[in-house]
């Protein structure tokens, strides 16, 4: 016969055992606050090279049960070398000594913090050496206790925030001979690229390379399907470039697809609207040419970035979609943001005259996109005021058409929405704002643009 005790002594192991599971969060995954590059970061090795005490290490998790929370750091210190470490977590700092134990890894136990509710958590770890005293290199943040459990991280050592996508919802069947869209950038990390114009062969928008430079990039897609190397791609898949606008800089990319690649270096302004338009013109059965226009805001007028011949094509824009993305691996943790609104499509309508006027076209308002929000950590962008920006067809009699207000100091925006104001009729492209007002506030969502050339 069993013993009732022995169920009893057998329960209470197993909830020691669960309660005294460690979670180990890597060095590797870690961020550097100010400067992303101030300490070398390996999966191998974890942190290493951290030696500037204005340079705090940062870890961001999910702390799902509210609690306590013991905390300490794994790290390596050079024989005989100390080191005085502090650990904030949810306003409370803790601080703790490591000795050096020689080859073998030490702790530094800073105790336990009181998270009182669940919820996204910064652990802030900072050293107290001396200028020139070694810090220690990190292996993992170690964490115990009851908030420890079902407590959600990053566990793997790619560190850059992932993408945010809008899918704009287009018929399948409609040829979409030009796609417009207004955008603006309102944080500006460095490696960050705010994508406006996307389709099934392309991708067009702004970037910030580095703390002084930035650019307007549009890309044009190989056929065939190789993914890295374009010198791979045989002849009849490559994307041909037809032209490009001054200072552009045109060559080729890969290791995401590979394809031609253009960019005008350009300082744009955080705050600042911007204005792309992506066109599709089929030159046969089999292929069309692609081209990116710009609105300069220092020019007041629409500049060719590139156009490029793709093979294997010979029809118009599908699968139009925006997007934010972090494209660099060590600063994921900063909030981009940024505004997308009033898109629109162009549509042919059965003349056939030259794309770059757009003369005898029908134009289109995009309704509301889709939200494709795939992220591995909180906060690292917010698309706020993109679906606000683009209203619904129903609300163009109660809100000037509902698209949108004009930014200060730039000019009266036509009722209707559109985005050529009358005071710039030169620009490209042209439309008659009357016939899109009208079309607006009777409900119809397809009308004629004006025939005349500018």
């Amino acid at each position: 016969m069993k013993h009732p005790t022995h169920s009893v002594v057998l329960f209470l192991c197993l909830a020691a055992t669960a309660s005294a599971a460690e979670l180990r969060i890597p060095g590797f995954t870690a961020y550097f606050d100010p400067d992303g590059r101030g300490a070398r970061v390996s999966q191998r090795s974890g942190i290493v090279g951290w030696t500037d005490p204005a340079t705090k290490v940062l870890w961001f998790g999910e702390i799902r049960t509210p609690g306590k929370l013991d905390c300490s750091i794994v790290l390596r210190l050079p024989a005989d070398a100390t080191s005085k470490l502090r650990l904030t977590v949810a306003g409370q700092s803790h601080e703790a000594t490591a000795k050096s134990a020689g080859a073998d890894p030490v702790t530094a136990a800073f105790g336990s913090f009181d998270i009182p509710q669940a919820g996204y958590q910064r652990f802030t770890l900072e050293a107290l050496n001396p200028p020139g005293q070694p810090f220690g290199d990190i292996d993992a943040l170690a964490l115990n206790g009851p908030a420890a459990q079902e407590a959600h991280f990053n566990l793997k050592s790619r560190r850059n925030a992932a993408s945010v996508h809008l899918m704009y919802p287009v018929d399948k069947d409609t040829k979409v001979e030009a796609f417009y869209c207004e955008m603006t950038g309102l944080e500006d990390p460095v490696t960050t690229y705010y994508m406006a114009c996307g389709w099934h062969r392309g991708y067009f928008g702004m970037q910030v390379n580095s703390p002084t430079e930035r650019r307007i990039i549009f890309s044009v897609w190989d056929s065939g399907g190789e993914a890295v190397d374009r010198g791979k791609v045989a002849d009849e898949n490559r994307v041909r470039l037809v032209a490009k606008g001054e200072g552009v800089v045109a060559g080729d990319f890969g290791n995401e697809g590979t394809g031609g690649h253009s960019h005008l270096v350009y300082a744009w302004k955080t705050s600042e609207q911007q204005r792309f338009l992506v066109t599709a013109k089929p030159t046969d059965a089999t292929h069309t040419i692609y081209a990116g226009y710009y609105f300069h805001p220092d020019k007041k007028q629409w500049v060719l970035i590139s156009s490029w011949k793709a093979p294997k094509e010979g029809g118009y824009l599908r699968r139009l979609y925006s997007f934010s993305e972090n494209f660099g691996a060590n600063n994921g943790h900063l909030l981009r943001k940024a505004l997308y609104g009033n898109q629109w499509i162009w549509v042919p309508t059965g003349d056939r005259s030259p794309v770059g006027a757009l003369p005898k076209r029908a134009t289109s308002r995009l309704g509301y996109p889709s939200l494709l929000a795939r992220r591995r950590r909180a906060r690292t962008h917010d698309l706020r005021g993109s679906a606000a920006r683009i209203c619904p067809p129903r609300s163009c009699a109660r809100r000037t058409a509902g698209f949108g207000r004009t930014p200060p100091g730039r000019g009266r925006r036509c009722g209707c929405g559109c985005p050529v104001r009358r005071s710039c009729r030169r620009e490209f492209p042209v439309w008659d704002c009357g016939k899109v007002r009208r079309a607006a506030s009777s409900g119809r969502r397809k009308v004629r643009a004006n025939p005349d050339q500018q």
